[in-house]
């Protein structure tokens, strides 16, 4: 758990990331943008490993949610997949971030877990859905669950990542993710 100077710390250390990256991420740079001492910020953080997984906590925190209703599972991935995408200022800086943090994640076993876990979770809910409208008759038996989501977490992975240096319009990208859904399913 986080305190409350650390959260407004990590925040400010996230908001340095968006605009220029994880390398710019510094004490010092925390402390000039925050308004606190140099010795505030390395008494609420021992180390730049601790500030940077504060930072991936607070990112996770402000993840978006799966909330996407209960229609037909096409629409769902593609409005998964569309929430995932860096469309506008908000969302380019939360890609930004987690594109920071994966990069990290090769370096620290913590990060790495965490995204790890977080990427699992996005899967099990994927292969969920899957499983359920297989149930139902909605989706073939032969379509493979677990492979439906890895997949798909991957391409909205890589996806995201492509359209922080190659944007499209947000109509483009949702053509492509329901073709991209529509073959994965089947």
């Amino acid at each position: 758990m986080l305190s409350p100077r650390q959260t407004e710390l990590a925040d400010v250390a996230l908001s340095i990331l968006a605009r220029e990256g994880l390398g710019a991420v510094s004490f010092r740079a925390v402390a000039s943008a925050s308004g606190w001492s140099l010795g505030a910020v390395q008494k609420a953080f021992g180390s730049k490993d601790e500030l940077v997984r504060a930072m991936y906590i607070r990112h996770r925190q402000g993840a978006p949610s799966l909330g996407v209703g209960s229609g037909p599972l096409a629409e769902r991935l593609v409005a998964v997949f569309m929430s995932l995408m860096p469309g506008d200022a908000a969302s380019r800086a939360t890609t930004l971030e987690a594109a920071a943090f994966t990069e990290r994640a090769a370096h620290d076993a913590r990060i790495a877990g965490a995204v790890a876990a977080s990427d699992a979770g996005l899967r099990a809910t994927i292969a969920g859905w899957v499983r359920e409208e297989q149930a139902r008759g909605r989706v073939g038996e032969e379509v493979d669950a677990d492979g439906v989501a890895w997949t798909f977490v991957a391409l909205a992975h890589g996806a995201a990542t492509q359209l922080l240096y190659a944007p499209r319009p947000d109509a483009e990208v949702r053509a492509l993710a329901s073709a991209a859904v529509s073959r994965l399913l089947g």
